[in-house]
């Protein structure tokens, strides 16, 4: 069944957040660089407009940003990919959800996860202090 673009919009979002988090800009930063005013990239980021090929192009130049996982997310892992790893960090992250009492959307739980596997696969460790900043940009 088709996702509708609310929530398609939601998801980039969110790994919107977590990419810009990770670059260490703030939002009005990212829209100057991409070129939108800083109300119409916030948009983007709370999931209410699908964000222009062109401003994606732009953070790609810009920072380097995985147009691909911004998209796509976990779709975006091919065949081939650790598969284990991927399940290790669902189950860590649920976890640590389930104890701290922690509700998340799961478009914005699936951009953490995502985020997180890619991290894996680029041989980069994660801290926890990421995660919970991660989670911190994805609780409502």
């Amino acid at each position: 069944m088709p996702r509708e673009d609310a929530d398609l919009f939601a998801e980039i979002g969110a790994r919107l957040a977590i990419c810009r988090s990770e670059i260490g800009v703030s939002q009005a930063a990212m829209a100057e660089a991409v070129g939108v005013s800083h109300r119409a990239y916030h948009s983007y980021e709370k999931g209410k407009r699908g964000v222009p090929v062109e401003a994606l192009i732009k953070m790609q130049d810009k920072y380097e940003v995985d147009v691909a996982w911004l998209l796509l997310g976990t779709k975006s892992i091919r065949a081939g990919h650790d598969f284990d790893a991927l399940q290790r960090i669902e189950t860590s992250l649920d976890q640590y959800l389930e104890s701290a009492n922690i509700k998340i959307k799961s478009e914005k739980r699936g951009a953490i996860v995502a985020r997180w596997y890619e991290s894996h696969v680029k041989g980069r460790e994660v801290s926890n202090d990421e995660v919970h900043t991660w989670i911190e940009f994805a609780k409502e």
